[in-house]
């Protein structure tokens, strides 16, 4: 293995663990809807920090998706 390769190997492995990581950050689906059951008191400026929170791990899971298929294809041409 060349250097080269164990670099990119590297760099592969640490964007597929970032992928996980950020996607298990992600809120669920249900969130909202458990919160209005159960009674939770959410402010509007709460809800909007939740949109904003998700909307930058949706761009972060993109770009990290991205690198990781990217960095997977050089490595198969390498």
């Amino acid at each position: 293995m060349s250097g080269l390769t164990i670099f990119f190997t590297i760099l592969q492995v640490l964007s597929g663990l970032a992928v996980t990581v950020i996607v298990l950050m992600h809120s669920g689906k249900s969130a909202g809807l458990s919160g209005s059951i159960s009674g939770g008191a959410e402010t509007f400026l709460s809800k909007g920090k939740a949109k904003s929170l998700d909307a930058k791990l949706a761009k972060a899971t993109k770009w990290f998706a991205l690198a990781f298929v990217l960095l997977t294809l050089i490595l198969n041409l390498i």
